[in-house]
């Protein structure tokens, strides 16, 4: 069974793990993922939120939005766990945190022709153009007006998916 909860500073060695040990979109510099990185993508932040997926106790997978940017910074799964539905479960928590603090359109970029770029289409997002980087942008739009006065807020660790 796969448990979803909001990341804390204790999850980041896994996190690291996972992005480190990835088939596709590897870093080109893995020294530019820091603590300090992690540290504003935790909920704690006020501006980013990361969700990981946990199984046995393990950390098998990771999702974080951010707001001010409108973005999915990252979203990955352990290789050994991937096709099982965790990444569907990261991104819907995420999406779903991000359209309640009222982010009518969400970003995100990828490789083209890569395992992201099939799960990004095939879940909803419209593909669009490329960056300067050669990455492909998506894009997911809200499909309900968020309350008003709705902000970024502290996201729920269930946010009703």
């Amino acid at each position: 069974m796969v448990r979803y909860r909001l990341a804390n500073e204790g999850d980041i060695p896994q996190m690291t793990a996972i992005r480190l040990g990835v088939r596709e979109n590897r870093l080109s510099d893995p020294g530019w993922l820091t603590r300090a990185k992690w540290i504003d993508a935790l909920s704690t932040s006020g501006n980013a939120a990361t969700w990981v997926a946990e199984r046995a106790g393990e950390v098998v997978g990771f999702a974080t939005g951010r707001i001010a940017e409108a973005d999915i910074w990252a979203l990955f799964v352990d290789p050994r766990h991937e096709g099982q539905g965790i990444g569907r479960g990261l991104l819907a928590r995420v999406a779903t945190w991000m359209f309640g603090a009222g982010v009518g359109e969400i970003r995100l970029g990828t490789a083209e022709g890569t395992r992201a770029d099939r799960f990004y289409r095939r879940n909803g997002w419209k593909r669009g153009e490329r960056t300067d980087k050669g990455e492909v942008v998506y894009r997911l739009q809200c499909k309900v007006s968020p309350p008003a006065g709705s902000g970024p807020g502290q996201p729920t660790p269930e946010p009703g998916i």
